[in-house]
């Protein structure tokens, strides 16, 4: 999760180098909204103003700095951290 904006109700996804993904709560599963570092998983579609993110699941919540200090991550499709 890259921004949550709690007064619209939407955010944006950080997707790697390519353009933001836009994600509102209507498409949340399971939670009202999203915190900066949260790791999601989701269905990615295109929109009237460009990627939009669907069917939007909470996979686990911000790791502290300490957490994943000197660890690669690992890249999974589908993935947004």
């Amino acid at each position: 999760m890259k921004k949550w904006f709690r007064d619209k109700n939407t955010g944006f996804l950080d997707n790697r180098g390519g353009p933001d993904i836009l994600v509102s709560k209507r498409d949340l599963v399971d939670c009202q909204f999203l915190k900066v570092g949260a790791i999601v998983e989701f269905e990615c579609h295109p929109g009237e103003k460009g990627l939009v993110a669907k069917k939007v699941k909470l996979v686990s919540r911000h790791k502290s700095a300490g957490d994943v200090k000197g660890k690669k991550k690992e890249f999974r499709f589908g993935v947004m951290t």
